[in-house]
């Protein structure tokens, strides 16, 4: 390889890498090292295509212990009968200032959003949490599924989701043999200590006044313009964290409409570079407590470089 050809990966090899990483240990790590000041997680910078065309989110990040830095370009192109969400990450060189690694980053981006959610339970939900209920059945939410199923002693792993038939089912299975569907979302949620929103929608999928008792509840985002998975006026009644405060309130639907509609005052408890370092308070559950992801840069640096140094020692 010369010294301006990066590696490049496709899925498949992308994937088949992936599986030599530990995710959530280099999510972890990465928010170590965000909490000590070196690394740097700029604003994602979001891009609309003219005329309703869709847009691209660049996810940017510089990891500087490993001398990297990079980009991850997703476009949401709205297209019939389906529009179409692809992601690519660039990884360079701080001292060379070449690039080191192109690389599909769609089943990257799936592991890294799945992973920073089980860092946030791993920190956030109740040491004796027993019930776990998951609202979506894609990629996403059985990824969930795969970090999150031995962070606890978890008695029942409900599962919804309109799509959700036999065969995704069976998905769910293998991954972990105590999920069982559930018939609403309602049913899903009864008695949860935590609930995991891993869906694409862009409104509300789940309000939290109808849980039982006071539960973690997680959102992640999608594409989709001012995207929110919970109420935005829900966000009062609640102890809100977030995967990085200084861009994830700018960025995150609820959070945006929350502030402009509905007086929501902007507090955030902590998020994951506080909370791995012990610098935010935990939720007492007097009342809800919701943690929400928008998906940093960082994260897609850091499986890039993880990727990049597994294939240069295979080159």
């Amino acid at each position: 390889m010369s010294a301006a050809t990066p590696f490049t990966l496709n899925q498949a090899d992308a994937e088949r890498l992936l599986e030599q990483v530990d995710v959530l240990q280099a999510m972890r790590d990465m928010f170590v090292e965000l909490a000590a000041g070196s690394a740097v997680q700029p604003a994602q910078q979001l891009v609309e295509f003219p005329n309703g065309g869709g847009d691209f989110i660049n996810y940017l990040g510089v990891l500087a212990s490993q001398k990297v830095y990079g980009v991850k370009t997703s476009p949401y192109i709205v297209r019939q009968p389906k529009s179409l969400v692809t992601a690519w990450s660039l990884l360079m060189s701080m001292e060379s200032g070449q690039p080191l690694l192109l690389c599909d980053a769609g089943s990257l981006t799936t592991a890294r959003t799945a992973a920073t959610t089980a860092l946030a339970v791993q920190e956030l939900a109740r040491a004796d949490a027993k019930r776990l209920a998951i609202v979506g059945s894609g990629p996403v939410a059985r990824a969930h599924l795969r970090y999150v199923a031995g962070l606890r002693d978890w008695q029942s792993i409900r599962v919804y989701s309109p799509n959700l038939n036999a065969g995704v089912l069976a998905q769910f299975g293998a991954i972990d043999s105590r999920a069982e569907p559930a018939t609403s979302v309602e049913a899903a949620v009864a008695d949860a200590d935590v609930v995991l929103l891993c869906t694409s929608s862009g409104t509300p999928v789940l309000d939290p006044s109808i849980l039982s008792k006071p539960a973690l509840i997680t959102s992640i985002s999608t594409n989709v313009a001012r995207a929110h998975e919970v109420p935005p006026q829900s966000l009062s009644q609640m102890d809100v964290y977030c995967d990085y405060r200084a861009t994830t309130p700018a960025s995150a639907g609820e959070m945006r409409l929350a502030r402009e509609e509905h007086g929501w005052d902007g507090n955030i408890l902590g998020d994951l570079p506080e909370l791995v370092s012990a610098r935010a308070a935990k939720p007492d559950y007097q009342r809800h407590a919701f943690f929400r992801s928008i998906g940093l840069g960082l994260e897609d640096v850091a499986l890039a470089n993880a990727l990049y140094h597994l294939q240069l020692k295979n080159a």
